[in-house]
């Protein structure tokens, strides 16, 4: 029997795979390729959905990107306090 995980935003915040979350920042590896760069540094202030957890507990994001060339896309994991889950909107 698997044993569940429980996963939080910054504000302690129950989140899981589906849910909509503000990306608050990212980290980027220092050898990012400098268009990568401004990708991950445009996914900051932006609303994603988790699609997975890792093995070490980040939630995993991707946004897409229309380009010159078509249709890109950045994936990476979030931290707990690199995010926090949207609020539902009222009905």
């Amino acid at each position: 029997m698997q044993e569940e995980v429980s996963h939080t935003d910054r504000l302690g915040q129950a989140v899981k795979i589906g849910d909509e979350v503000r990306i608050l920042q990212v980290t980027i590896a220092p050898d990012v390729e400098d268009d990568e760069r401004e990708m991950f540094e445009y996914m900051v202030g932006a609303i994603s959905e988790i699609e997975r957890f890792d093995e070490a507990g980040r939630a995993w994001v991707t946004m897409w990107w229309n380009t010159d060339e078509g249709t890109a896309t950045t994936s990476i994991g979030l931290t707990p306090q690199q995010m926090e889950k949207k609020a539902p909107v009222a009905c």
